[in-house]
């Protein structure tokens, strides 16, 4: 809106007049949305129709049951140990693949577009699909799960890594670059260190993106609390089901918490 755009009566107008293409992007635009809710069989009707089954569910969960809190718990910690070491994990691998993602440190063009190709694909397939391979791979359990939270922590950290890493000051990395020093050397002795609240930051909201996905990959046998879940859905066990949420809840409220402490160290630190 401009100083100069002005209503007939003296008033600023609220929104400048589309020009014939933004007109006809917005057209377009709300065209894609209304056949997105078509295709998706979007009906408030059937939300309506529906609500009655919603309430009846929810009336089942409470009050909780409670009989098998400390199976439950068994399994939250296991979630949680699959969070933390497959976060652990994808963490000291994806520092060197951002180094080779890096455009300034990377030793070869290839090399460069292959890492950040590969990281890509890290991140574009979803968790519950790496978690599906490693079950076939390696056999139900936590440790696949714990291997496709790596896989996922790889292709979100090492972007986040590289990016941190492009954006250093190049100040401190010229001078060691002028006083002989090697690649790796710049890389440990100016870069790393000055990334570190960045890398801090990133490997703290990857705990917490984690643990939330840890507990959807028990549902197709990577271990954790997800298995729970899903047995006391499929058996109608809706107050067994209460339970398990709410230590999900609990669970996912800590880390976070935790995580934001962490985090405001870190601020403080720096």
């Amino acid at each position: 809106m401009t100083l100069q755009a002005v209503a007939p009566k003296g008033l600023p107008r609220r929104f400048e007049p589309p020009g014939v293409l933004a007109f006809l992007l917005y057209v377009a635009a709300l065209a894609v949305l209304v056949a997105a809710i078509d295709s998706v069989e979007a009906s408030l009707d059937g939300f309506i129709r529906g609500l009655p089954g919603i309430a009846n569910m929810l009336a089942q969960m409470f009050p909780p049951d409670l009989s098998r809190l400390p199976q439950i718990l068994r399994a939250l910690i296991e979630t949680f140990a699959m969070a933390l070491v497959g976060t652990a994990l994808g963490l000291i691998l994806s520092l060197p693949l951002a180094i080779l993602a890096t455009r300034r440190f990377s030793p070869h063009p290839l090399v460069y577009h292959a890492s950040r190709a590969l990281i890509a694909f890290f991140r574009t397939v979803p968790d519950l699909i790496w978690a599906l391979f490693f079950v076939i791979a390696v056999g139900l359990g936590p440790f696949a799960g714990t291997l496709a939270l790596a896989i996922d922590t790889i292709g979100f950290c090492g972007r986040f890594f590289a990016e941190a890493m492009e954006e250093a000051d190049h100040g401190p990395q010229e001078a060691l670059t002028a006083l002989g020093a090697s690649r790796l050397g710049v890389v440990f002795s100016a870069v790393v260190p000055a990334c570190v609240p960045s890398f801090i930051n990133t490997a703290l909201f990857t705990l917490e993106k984690t643990t939330r996905a840890s507990v959807v990959l028990g549902l197709v046998g990577a271990g954790g609390i997800g298995i729970e879940l899903k047995v006391a859905m499929d058996l109608f066990n809706y107050d067994q089901a209460a339970t398990i949420i709410v230590c999900i809840f609990l669970l996912v409220v800590a880390v976070e918490r935790l995580s934001s402490l962490l985090r405001q160290q870190v601020i403080a630190g720096g």
